[in-house]
């Protein structure tokens, strides 16, 4: 009996050295990489200064970083994919916290895009060229992303240049929130006469009472954008297709994250349906966290109660990826009474008397389900009443942690952001004004300060992220953004901030990656090269860091790596870029010209 006593408890611990053999040299192949960049600079990101040589992952997670020598030998194995960064810097990877992401793969095959173009000539050559290969039927557009300073003439079309580049096809061009053009063609196709209006907007006429071409906003956008809804849609085929090529665009300079802001004519769920598409298959390069916009005046409240049943903070429809497609909260308007619209053509309005009225049961729902939110606010005077809303709310509801956020904030005061730190909340910042400075300086004269007041946010400790707005403002190149951070000027060169308040590289690159990733609830995982954050990575065409201001405008992406794979590659690394299907349709301006113009 003894002696099978012993054989057993011999037995149990040869059983347990082998479990724990077995546990450690699975424990040891489970630390190897998938994918090691080496004999690179690294920049962590986790302190200023920090620099690596390599850095590891697998399963879209870091495994570590270090020399190049000591990652090897830690994390190579047979299979592991070695990337030589030839010493170019690598940092991690990009991520817009303000970007109107999802509705613009809906339309961007369908657009000419001038972002970069450097002279009015070449932007009305690409016009013309453009027209002369969109079928009829089809609309020629320009959507946002450019102003008149970016041209060397320093201003832009008339309309008459416009209808002799395109007498014969439709032409619509956005210019900011302010002003568009419409051709001859195009106020036929609409059959805009005398007698078309829209609320809070002007259609030019001329001296016969016949509409000139020239649309504005005044109160509101809305003979803009009313107009462009009517300019034709893609088929669903072609706004997965047109989705796919916009995510491949960002990546292309080093964009591996957005939060989409949601927007007009952006309905839940009819237009997530393209990006959730390429979701679900697993072919969304970009990390998407997503907010619902409330549509119809008056439904406000309704519209969210029933998304409330619907859907649900961090829900994520990616397929292979953490975080990868995710509804994230409410906004960026959250009631149309409280649009603050921002359109420095113009005096600032006054929001509505009802604004207080039709926000606080929003607020009250949103608080009480707990779901972030955000607000677009561009003036201290509506920020004031917002907040008065916010803190209201908060005495019976208490705000309690849950994130929430204004977008824009350019006039917001030193006391408005003590009561926004006060409630926890955070301010997501845009380089709108790196297209509007000129406009601003002429309605309010020469700012004495920076605006938003970026480094005073950051001095009182309220979380900052850096964003876009684009495309239908601004562009959406990043470095653009940075290269705004870095000299506070405009587009045109036009010292909008005091050179004194402008901020330093490593300030600038972090707003961009960790402080973008509060406002999605991921700072912990994501905007920094150190293990256990997500394997999202940038290798440079430049080196940031020793660049000057006007060459970081240049910079874009050599090689873009999102959870651990390479979705973007150009350069010496283009045998590596991931096969895209063919733009459709056969006439996009993408096709022919891609997207930003280097």
């Amino acid at each position: 009996m003894k002696t099978n006593t012993n054989a057993a408890r011999y037995l149990l611990l040869l059983f347990t050295i082998m479990a724990m053999v077995f546990m450690a040299a699975t424990s040891r192949a489970q630390q190897k990489a998938d994918l090691i960049i080496y004999n690179g600079k690294i920049a962590t990101m986790a302190k200023p200064g920090e620099f690596k040589q390599a850095v590891a992952m697998k399963d879209g997670i870091i495994l570590g970083t270090g020399s190049s020598a000591a990652v090897m030998a830690a994390y190579k194995a047979t299979n592991t994919q070695l990337i030589n960064a030839d010493g170019k810097t690598v940092i991690p990877g990009i991520n817009d916290s303000h970007m109107h992401a999802v509705r613009e793969g809906l339309n961007y095959n369908m657009e000419l895009r001038w972002d970069g173009v450097k002279t009015l000539k070449r932007a009305m050559e690409m016009l013309k060229e453009q027209a002369a290969r969109t079928p009829p039927g089809a609309w020629v557009k320009v959507v946002g992303g450019w102003n008149e300073f970016q041209f060397e003439e320093k201003r832009q079309p008339t309309i008459d240049e416009i209808n002799a580049a395109v007498p014969d096809k439709p032409v619509f061009i956005t210019y900011l929130y302010g002003k568009a053009f419409l051709n001859k063609k195009g106020i036929e196709v609409l059959g805009y006469d005398k007698h078309t209006s829209y609320p809070g907007s002007v259609i030019e006429l001329d001296k016969d009472g016949n509409p000139t071409g020239l649309l504005y906003a005044k109160e509101t956008p809305m003979a803009i954008y009313k107009t462009l809804a009517l300019t034709g849609t893609l088929t669903p085929e072609e706004r997965i297709n047109s989705s796919e090529h916009f995510y491949r665009e960002i990546n292309s300079f080093g964009i591996t994250s957005v939060i989409d802001a949601a927007g007009g004519s952006q309905n839940y769920d009819a237009d997530y349906q393209a990006s959730l598409a390429l979701a679900k298959a697993g072919k969304l390069t970009v990390r998407t966290a997503y907010y619902l916009f409330a549509q119809k005046k008056g439904r406000e409240f309704q519209d969210y109660e029933k998304w409330i049943t619907q859907t649900y903070p961090n829900k994520n429809d990616h397929i292979l990826m953490a975080n990868g497609y995710a509804m994230e909260g409410a906004g960026e308007n959250l009631i149309a009474s409280g649009a603050d619209f921002e359109n420095f053509l113009e005096p600032r309005i006054v929001l509505s008397d009802s604004m207080e009225t039709d926000l606080e049961p929003v607020i009250r729902l949103l608080v009480k389900n707990r779901w972030p939110f955000r607000l677009h606010a561009t003036y201290g005077e509506s920020i004031d009443r917002m907040l008065n809303v916010f803190e209201k709310v908060n005495k019976d509801t208490p705000f309690n942690g849950l994130r929430w956020f204004f977008d824009h904030a350019e006039t917001i005061t030193d006391a408005e952001l003590a009561r926004v730190k006060a409630l926890g909340g955070g301010v997501a910042v845009q380089f709108r004004m790196y297209f509007q400075g000129e406009l601003y300086t002429k309605m309010y004269g020469q700012p004495k300060t920076q605006l938003p007041p970026i480094k005073k946010m950051l001095s009182m400790g309220i979380p900052v992220g850096m964003g876009t707005d684009a495309p239908r403002i601004s562009t959406y190149n990043p470095w653009m953004a940075l290269h705004w951070l870095l000299t506070g000027k405009t587009i045109g060169g036009a010292q909008f901030w005091p050179k004194e308040q402008v901020l330093d590289k490593y300030t600038a690159l972090k707003l961009y990656t960790s402080g973008s990733a509060w406002f999605s609830g991921e700072q912990k995982v994501k905007g920094k090269m150190v293990k256990g954050m997500y394997a999202d990575m940038v290798i440079l065409s430049a080196d940031y860091f020793s660049a000057t201001p006007e060459k970081v405008k240049q910079i874009n992406s050599l090689l873009t790596v999102v959870n651990g794979k390479i979705v973007y590659a150009s350069g010496k690394y283009a045998a590596q870029n991931p096969a895209i299907q063919e733009v459709i349709p056969n006439w996009s301006p993408v096709k022919y010209y891609g997207g930003y113009q280097e």
